[in-house]
């Protein structure tokens, strides 16, 4: 460090107290005397002094905005003013000013006085004063503006808020004698926390953080301090006291040096804002403008530089890996030398030697080795393996790391530059450049310099070739001076050096800086220029090592002038050197391009790796392999080098002049360069024509233009490439013109065709071409798979060994589109049985969980009649199909039957009459299984309905039995209420039966009249199963009757159509047939007066335990007509089933799909609102 005097004013013998800067740095504010001075910070001029005070004026500061600063005097007031250097405002304390702060956020200003202080700020009217205990000494503001700082006489340091609250105090009762005499807040942004630096006048610095906390120690004063001021980064402290000189420290508190010696007390002194300018004033009224400069102190050895840093640091950097290191040294740092794993620095007592842990170049870790405790005086350091070698003008030493002297070297004139060039340890080497011309070259363990060169001029700097055969000099003209050491030959000069460096891997290249320019020198070529700022310290490889200010920073520089300048000559292999100390891939690839061309192929393939350059890679590795085959010929290997470089018609005229037509004409139409091509070929044979016509097609097809294309390849007779990029872009029109002028034999681009047809959802193409080619099976895979189902059909009609194909994946379509009824139908065409069956059994298990229980009475229906198929075409399954028919059709009419009552227990409202539930739970509750009843079926709610509906008719018994059995059962909770309130009030009721419900309810046979039994659906006295109405389930007036042995169906059948006698007697009598269902009708006639033959069969014995069945013989079969009875036709293996009506006068309708009997009326109404058979859903116009 080094301070120049800039300027330096008085001020008539009146005591400066204290100075502020305008945050722009252009002017300083002084207070002297009862005047405010404004200086002009560049040449101490005085601008103009400004009155308002009537006494002293103690203290001084600016605004952060630089919109007004203010002052502050004994007469106890306080006078703003503005920058324009007019007072505004002035408000009074009661005692006498000390000092006064701007807030550097809120502009908000405090003024202390001896007794109190005061927060000002432009936005109020009044002053918000508060009272202390002791007089202010000094104050300060944090940077973010919250809190202010307050020094006062009893040694105390109270920090407040913004609103003058007291935050934290720091009391320094060890030091209670000595006033805080100064504080200041440290600028610095960096710092992890606000750090405030104290000086009192008990001789000590220190370091509070915002919370009261001491930071470090005391750092001991040998003078008392007046003012502590910090650089505007924070990096350093200004000090002045009563030494009578402002001494510089670092923001720890180390003593740097004296800024500048005065004559009396320096009262204050302050930073010019950004700069490195300090302005001091003293008790005499001197004011003195200093400049710090601050020297670079630093090291660079290959790639390692060393720095100094906050003056009392020292930083190493690697300049390849940007790794740094920093060393804290807690002192002075005065010198810094560096030399592979050693460095060694110079404090103002000792110097210290470090050491790198490990070997590796890329450690940063330094260790101390050793320390030698004496003060030395020298100009130049320099450290070696075991050696520290000073340089004090004509002297050099040399001493060991105990501080042995062990040589000692005085030269002719004085030293100017000295630099280690390597060696053994121990035996290392010096270059030394004096200021009258020599160099000496001086080995530590040699006492005898050796002389290299003497010049005219003095030596400014100095570097030896890797080789130690050449060496470069400037001089202190700027001129470079390059010498062979060997001849002392003189091998060039360049003008406007400043510094030079030897490449440390390469012996022929050196660069050197100057004027603004850095400048790259190779053998004896030209020298290449670029621009540079700073000079140059270093060169190793492609990087160089710049020193702009205080910075050291690795340069890339390709190296591709000098690269350039060989190739120029066609010397590969020194191009290739240098392009390795780093050059751009576009400068390898010319080197790989001008070493192929050159047909240097081992420069050119380590090139071309070095840019990864496959194509070329494979190329120069055939050449090669062709040579080792015994090829010799290089035109033809430089064709194939312009080839892969662009270069086609020197190609070509190389491959003719080797006679290698071919493969110019190849190499043409790959690069669909047709027209060149004819050219080059000329008049060619048809073959030759056709295959350019081909290729060019293909080229067509590649550059995206598919019709022109599409149309070459058929005028080439490539029928399936022109098919397939018309298929490829979907023009159907243009792809069935050319399938209907092929032949139907040429099968492979007619299915192509039909294939892209297909694709394109061009149905009727492609069944033409399927039809043309005469292909049925794909035919009918054509029509499946775009569902055109109806061509399907009539296909497999005309062709049965197809159904198969076509109602399988039908009714795979039908059930992925939820019509699984459908899917059954087809799956039974199909004759796949088992996946109908499984179709309906997972329908019908989907409708009782659903609890759609007539659509699961109507899929056990079809289940029933399934298996009947099943058992009339599959013998080996005929029983046990039967058995399943047989349970499927009780299932199919229970849930049926179930439905209502469902519908009757869940939603409030029934359409059905009472008769017709009451008759429903009556067949359910005598069908249903005791142990296990079907899924999804309560006897809890057919109980529920039936009691509910016999006590609305009337049948009391059957209720309270039903209320009995209910008390049995879980009960749900929706019904507990009305069945436990029935069940009480049912008691009230007769302990009987309505006598008309009874009558309806009567067994034909026997005339038996039972509400309820366990006998299931048969009598309970004749055991004659009862024939139910499906629709209201009451007892139809029939009869079952069988056929007795010998007698057929066909037989019995015409018998029974016979016009017998009896018949003619009653002509008002007639029936009809409606669409094949069979219609019995009676008129309101007398009866027949001959006696029936069938009303004998029906006598049975009383009391018996088993049933007695009618049969019936020829007389009785001849005597019967037609309109009595009802056939059930059931298909094989089962048998018909016979009735005959009772009752003349009721008209009964069976349906002839599921036999199911009806009401005629009922049936009608039933018809009209569904269309269908209410049972098995037959629609009412298919024929049967």
């Amino acid at each position: 460090m080094r301070a120049v005097l800039v300027w330096k004013e008085t001020t008539r013998q009146h005591c400066v107290y204290d100075l502020a800067f305008k945050p722009d740095g252009s002017q300083l504010i002084v207070a002297a005397g009862l005047h405010v001075l404004v200086y002009d910070t560049s040449d101490g001029t005085i601008i103009q002094p400004l009155k308002g005070h009537k006494d002293v004026v103690y203290c001084v500061a600016y605004a952060k905005d630089g919109k007004r600063f203010a002052s502050g005097s004994a007469d106890k007031s306080i006078i703003i003013w503005t920058s324009k250097l007019e007072g505004i405002l002035k408000y009074t304390h009661y005692d006498s000013i000390q000092c006064v702060a701007y807030n550097p956020v809120t502009h908000q200003l405090a003024s202390c006085s001896s007794g109190d202080f005061g927060l000002w700020s432009p936005e109020q009217k009044s002053v918000n004063k508060h009272k202390v205990s002791s007089k202010i000494t000094c104050c300060g503001w944090t940077n973010d503006g919250q809190y202010l700082a307050l020094g006062m006489m009893n040694g105390v340091v109270s920090i407040r808020n913004k609103n003058g609250e007291e935050k934290v105090k720091i009391d320094r009762s060890g030091n209670s004698s000595s006033p805080i005499w100064s504080i200041a807040w440290n600028p610095s942004k960096d710092e992890q926390h606000d750090i405030l630096a104290v000086a009192d006048w008990g001789q000590k610095l220190s370091f509070y953080q915002l919370s009261g906390k001491q930071i470090g120690k005391d750092r001991s004063l040998s003078y008392d301090p007046c003012c502590v001021s910090y650089f505007s980064k924070g990096e350093y402290i200004v000090m002045g006291g009563a030494d009578k000189q402002a001494s510089l420290y670092t923001k720890d508190g180390v003593r740097l040096g004296v800024i500048g010696e005065q004559n009396s007390r320096v009262c204050t002194c302050r930073v010019k804002p950004d700069s490195n300018f300090v302005v001091m004033g003293c008790q005499d009224g001197t004011i003195a403008c200093y400049q710090l400069n601050f020297s670079t102190v630093h090291g660079l050895y290959k790639d390692r530089y060393a720095y100094r840093d906050n003056m009392t640091d020292v930083i190493v950097q690697h300049l390849i890996t940007e790794g740094k290191v920093r060393i804290k040294c807690g002192e002075l740092v005065k010198k810094i030398a560096i030399y592979k794993n050693r460095l060694a620095i110079q404090l103002p007592e000792k110097i210290i030697i470090y050491e790198l842990f490990s070997e590796d170049s890329s450690d940063m870790r330094y260790r101390i080795k050793e320390k030698i405790c004496k003060k030395f005086d020298c100009n130049l350091l320099v450290v070696c393996s075991n050696h520290i070698v000073l340089c004090q003008e004509k002297r050099l030493q040399c001493l060991s790391f105990s501080s042995v002297k062990e040589k000692e070297w005085v030269m002719e004139s004085l030293i100017r530059y000295i630099k280690v060039i390597g060696g053994p340890p121990g035996r290392e080497g010096l270059l030394v450049g004096l200021k009258n011309g020599a160099i000496l070259k001086i080995f530590v363990d040699n006492p005898f310099p050796i002389t290299l060169l003497k010049l005219s001029t003095s030596v400014r700097c100095l570097d030896m070739s890797a080789s130690r055969k050449k060496l470069a000099v400037v001089d202190e003209h700027n001129t470079l001076l390059v010498y062979d050491i060997n001849s002392k030959e003189l091998l060039f000069q360049e003008p406007n050096a400043n510094s030079v460096a030897w490449n440390t891997q390469c012996e022929v290249m050196l660069c050197f800086s100057g004027n603004g320019y850095l400048n790259i020198k190779a053998s004896n070529f030209p020298v290449h220029q670029q621009k540079m700022q700073g000079f140059m310290v270093g060169f190793n490889g492609s990087k160089i090592f710049c020193l702009h200010v205080y910075s050291m920073s690795a340069v890339e520089v390709p190296q591709s002038a000098p690269m350039y300048q060989y190739l120029e000559r066609k010397m590969f292999k020194e191009a290739h050197q240098i392009a390795c100390l780093g050059v751009t891939d576009s400068d390898w690839r010319d080197l790989a391009t001008e070493a192929l061309e050159g047909l240097d192929f081992d420069i050119a393939k380590k090139a071309f790796i070095r840019i990864q350059d496959l194509r070329y890679l494979e190329l120069i590795n055939s050449i090669e392999a062709r040579k080792k085959r015994g090829e010799n010929d290089n035109d033809l290997f430089l064709a194939d080098i312009y080839a892969y470089q662009g270069k086609f018609h020197e190609a070509a005229k190389l491959y003719k002049r080797t006679g290698q037509e071919p493969k110019a004409l190849s190499m043409y139409t790959d690069l669909r360069m047709f027209e060149y091509a004819k050219d080059y070929v000329g008049a060619a044979d048809p073959k030759t024509s056709r295959i350019l016509m081909a290729k060019q097609a293909d080229w067509a097809k590649c550059s995206k233009e598919p019709q022109a294309a599409a149309e070459m390849y058929i005028s080439a007779g490539e029928n399936l490439k022109a098919i397939d990029v018309l298929g490829e872009h979907g023009w159907g029109d243009m792809l069935i013109d050319l399938a209907r002028k092929l032949d139907k034999a040429e099968r492979e681009p007619l299915a192509k065709c039909a294939f892209y047809f297909k694709k394109l959802k061009h149905h009727g193409y492609a069944s033409e071409i399927y039809s043309k080619m005469g292909d049925l099976q794909a035919l009918v895979q054509l029509h499946v798979e775009t569902q055109h189902w109806e061509e399907a059909f009539s296909l497999a009609e005309k062709h049965p060994q197809f159904k198969n194909d076509v109602f399988v994946p039908y009714a795979q379509w039908l059930a992925e589109n939820d019509r699984f009824e459908e899917a059954q139908k087809a799956f039974h065409k199909a004759g796949r049985q088992n996946e109908a069956v499984r179709v309906l059994e997972q329908l019908t298990q989907n409708a009782v969980v659903e609890r759609r229980f007539d659509d699961a009475g109507y899929y056990y229906w079809m289940l029933s009649m399934q298996c009947l198929d099943i058992a009339r075409e599959n013998e080996a399954q005929r029983d046990e199909m039967l058995k399943k028919f047989e349970h499927f059709q009780s299932l199919a009419e229970l849930y049926h039957v179930y439905h209502p009552i469902q519908r009757y227990t869940d939603e409030p409202f029934s359409s059905l009459m009472p008769e017709t539930l009451f008759n429903i739970c009556r067949f359910l509750l005598s069908n249903l299984p005791k142990d296990n009843p079907p899924p999804g079926i309560f006897k809890v709610n057919t109980l529920y309905a039936l009691a509910k509906q016999s006590r609305k008719l009337g049948a009391y018994k059957l209720a309270r039995l039903c209320y009995e059995k209910l008390q049995k059962l879980y009960i749900p909770s929706r019904f507990q209420e009305s069945v436990e309130l029935d069940s009480l009030t049912i008691r009230a009721k007769p302990f009987h039966d309505s006598e008309e419900l009874t009558e309806a309810l009567m067994c034909y046979r026997c005339s038996n009249k039972p509400l309820l039994n366990n006998q299931g659906t048969a009598c309970l006295n004749c055991k004659q199963p009862f024939i139910y109405s499906a629709s209201s389930y009451e007892v139809l007036p029939l009869v079952q009757f069988y056929l007795e042995e010998g007698i057929s169906d066909e037989e019995a059948v015409s018998l029974i159509d016979l016009e017998v006698p009896h018949t003619e007697q009653t002509d008002d009598r007639w029936q009809h047939m409606d669409n094949d269902m069979q219609v019995l009708k009676m008129d309101d006639g007398l009866e027949d007066p001959v006696e029936d033959p069938f009303t004998p069969k029906m006598i049975f014995e009383q009391g018996g335990s088993h049933f007695v069945p009618v049969k019936v013989n020829h007389s009785v079969l001849r005597f019967m007509s037609r309109r009595d009875v009802l056939i059930k036709r059931w298909p094989a293996p089962l048998k018909w089933e016979y009735f005959r009506s009772l009752l003349p006068d009721v008209s009964i309708t069976m349906c002839p799909t599921c036999f199911k009997m009806f009401h005629s009326e009922d049936y009608e109404l039933l018809v009209l609102q569904h269309n269908c058979c209410p049972f098995c859903r037959r629609p009412i116009d298919e024929p049967n």
